[in-house]
């Protein structure tokens, strides 16, 4: 998509992305700043931003900086509390992308990080919704996207605490799309198949696509609000047979 969609908004978009340090959400964040959109950062580090130097320096007539970036762990104890701090001074925000996300190959050795998969993946996005939503609520508007997975419809014994953690995510987004949209406020869930991140660790990798094309995606879907959109279709049709394949391998053994 033109990055020149989203700069014919009426107004500066003030939109907030967690999970920017690399991958998609750190090149949704510099498409983001290109179109002249406000944008707040969150991620467990810094992201590598120098790039859109004279960009970020830019103010909009109210004083806000085009960019800023707060260091938060969406698995922290106190995740709650500096983000509602992040609002106070940033908000209020007219868009949230959830990026975050992490997952592994199961190792039947070593399950010391299947809960903590189930705190980024989920709980770190419902704690997220339920700082942003009420005030997206209050003012009748506003967009709160999420990125799950195609491997929210998959049954593997690759990466299980991955695989049912999106299929939380996934299951909660079309809940609150429902019941929210009467309120004003869009929710969209983004179900990617492969993405050429450090994410995408399984030894086969069918119809990977990069990150500027995930982007591309995802800036649609900021213009279009889908509920859902599934990409590439034609993954998302391969794990549902996968998937009957699996159901029939667990019903029989």
């Amino acid at each position: 998509m033109p990055e020149s969609t989203l700069e014919m908004a009426t107004t500066p978009r003030n939109i907030l992305v967690i999970g920017n340090s690399d991958g998609i959400g750190l090149g949704l964040t510099r498409r983001l700043l290109a179109a002249g959109c406000i944008v707040t950062g969150v991620s467990r580090r810094e992201a590598p931003l120098s790039s859109m130097q004279g960009k970020e320096s830019k103010r909009d007539k109210t004083g806000m900086e085009g960019y800023e970036h707060a260091v938060l762990d969406v698995a922290s104890p106190d995740y709650r509390s500096a983000l509602e701090a992040v609002e106070r001074r940033r908000g209020p925000f007219d868009v949230c992308v959830y990026c975050a996300g992490i997952g592994n190959l199961f190792n039947p050795r070593d399950l010391s990080n299947e809960a903590q998969v189930f705190r980024v993946n989920l709980l770190g996005a419902v704690e997220t919704a339920e700082i942003l939503l009420p005030g997206m609520i209050g003012k009748g508007a506003g967009h709160f996207v999420a990125l799950s997975s195609i491997a929210d419809d998959s049954r593997s014994g690759d990466a299980p605490s991955y695989n049912a953690s999106k299929a939380g995510l996934s299951t909660y987004l079309s809940g609150l799309a429902l019941a929210l949209r009467p309120h004003g406020v869009y929710v969209t869930n983004v179900r990617f198949g492969f993405v050429d991140t450090k994410m995408a660790k399984s030894p086969v990798r069918p119809m990977m696509i990069s990150v500027e094309r995930a982007v591309d995606v995802i800036m649609g879907c900021l213009e279009k609000r889908p509920a859902q959109l599934t990409f590439p279709k034609r993954m998302g049709m391969l794990v549902r047979v996968l998937r009957w394949l699996t159901s029939l391998r667990i019903w029989f053994s």
